[in-house]
Order: structure tokens, then C-alpha cells, then sequence
């Protein structure tokens, strides 16, 4: 922010006394917000309190408000602070901007019309799975969800797949923090065949195992580096789905995972 900039908005929060307080608030959260850049993507309190002008009290009040709302993330270490991907909840627009959500939308919507399915497409954050996109069923009963929602069960068919791909020790410190839930009768030496298993299958299944009512299949999708950047996933009613049906959803699961990946750049070592 400049000089100029900064001293415009000290001005525009006293210009209207009956709405000063009210309005500064808002302008402070949008002027610690802004702070944030490719450049600059991590902050802490001091560097933001300098750039907006306000007590680093106020700025830490601000971004304690924000991280509680998942809008900012706070670095355990370095307790500095990166904008969160809950701001993907309330900027869908946006979205428009991430590639893999750009390249994957017409193959998702072909997946839906082929199993009449609701299609989704999650990314990773790094401790939880997150939609990033949803082409709902057509069928009066479907399964559908907030876009922005964010799971961190750990049989729920997107987390099962983001984790096959992550390293062992980076699995089990998930874990032992808490961060990824196992139902009480599993520990984590019973999750981790089940994630190798998934990697080899090159899918993951929830069939009915974080609800009764829902069924989702997941494959991931792979950028030109080889590196997994999303999960392509169908998500359908559990009471419709058949163990042959299951089958069905998981081949063409697979198949549009892949028809992403190939549109991303990814050419898979023989």
C-alpha cells in the first residue's frame, strides 16, 4: 500500500462519525488482507502492523478473528501468518483462476452426465481435502455439499487418496495430531495397507463408511510434474449404488481422473 493509499484510508474512516467504527473495522480486516501478495505471502504481526498503520495489538486481535474463520493460517513455527483456502468458500469467481479446476470442469460435467452422479473436484491444503468445484446429479436425490467444504476424516474417499500419495511419516504426524480422524476401533497401523492399497488401485472408495446415506469414489489427478494437484470424485446415494454399480463408478472415476491429468501435462512412466 502507498503512502498515498494509506492516508486516503485513515481519511475514510473518520469522514462519517456515525459510521466510523463500523466502517474502519472492515477497511482495517481489507487493508491486513491486502498486505498479503505473491511476494509476501507469509506476514507476521509486526510486518503488517508497519504496512497498515495500526497497533500490533489490533492486527493480532484482526488475524486471531480471521484464522478462527480458517481466512488466514498460522504458521506453527514461525507463528507467522499465509491467507487460508477458506477464502475459496466465499470467492467462487475465483476459482476460474486455477487451472486444474479450469481444465477439469467440461471432464466433470461428462462424468456427471455419464453416471448421472453428483461430480466433484477437491484439492489438498495439507491436513484436509477441500472442494474446489461440484456439478450436482440431476436426480431428485442426490449428495451434494457446500463448495468450500473441507474434510479431514480419514475414510472419507478424497482425504484416503490425498494421504496414499503423501509419505508414510507425514501420514502417521497427521495423525498422532490429531489432524486426521480414525474411527476409535482404528489405529494408524490399520489405516496405512489401506493407503498403499489405494495407490497401487489408483482409486479410493467410501462405501458407506463416514455415512450410512453416501457413497464417493475418488482418483487423483496429476500435473505435468507428476505431482498429485487434485482429486476428480463422484459422490452418489448410498442406497442406489450396487456392488456392480460400485465397479461402474470407479472405472469411469478413473477415467476422467486421467483424461485431467493428460490435459495437465502428466505423461505417466511406463
Amino acid at each position: 500500500m502507498t503512502a498515498v493509499e494509506h492516508d486516503e484510508r485513515q481519511n475514510a474512516r473518520v469522514d462519517q462519525p456515525g459510521e466510523s467504527r463500523g466502517a474502519s473495522v472492515i477497511v482495517n480486516v481489507i487493508d491486513v488482507l491486502r498486505c498479503f501478495s505473491v511476494e509476501r505471502p507469509v506476514l507476521g504481526v509486526t510486518d503488517i502492523a508497519a504496512e497498515v498503520g495500526l497497533h500490533k495489538s489490533s492486527v493480532s486481535r484482526i488475524l486471531a478473528t480471521l484464522e478462527q474463520e480458517r481466512i488466514v493460517e498460522r504458521d506453527d513455527q514461525t507463528r507467522k501468518y499465509r491467507l487460508g483456502l477458506a477464502l475459496i468458500a466465499i470467492a467462487g469467481p475465483l476459482l476460474a483462476n486455477l487451472d486444474v479446476r479450469q481444465v477439469a470442469y467440461p471432464l466433470l460435467q461428462e462424468l456427471r452426465d455419464s453416471t448421472e452422479e453428483s461430480a466433484i473436484l477437491s484439492i489438498w491444503d495439507g491436513s484436509e481435502s477441500v472442494s474446489v468445484e461440484q456439478l450436482p446429479s440431476a436426480r431428485l436425490v442426490k449428495h451434494t455439499s457446500v463448495l468450500g467444504s473441507r474434510y479431514r476424516t480419514g475414510l472419507s474417499a478424497s482425504v484416503q487418496m490425498f494421504l496414499a500419495h503423501q509419505p508414510t511419516d507425514t501420514v502417521r504426524a497427521l495423525i498422532d495430531a490429531g489432524k486426521i480422524q480414525l474411527p476409535q476401533v482404528m489405529a494408524a497401523e490399520d489405516y496405512l495397507p489401506r493407503l498403499e492399497a489405494v495407490r497401487r488401485r489408483g482409486y479410493s472408495i467410501n462405501y458407506g463408511e463416514t455415512s450410512r446415506d453416501e457413497v464417493s469414489v475418488a482418483a487423483p489427478v496429476f500435473d505435468h510434474r507428476g505431482d498429485v494437484v487434485a482429486a476428480a470424485m463422484i459422490a452418489a446415494p448410498y442406497y442406489r449404488v450396487s456392488s456392480e454399480e460400485l465397479d461402474q463408478l470407479c472405472t469411469q472415476t478413473v477415467r476422467t481422473a486421467k483424461q485431467i491429468s493428460a490435459r495437465m501435462g502428466y505423461q505417466p512412466q511406463d
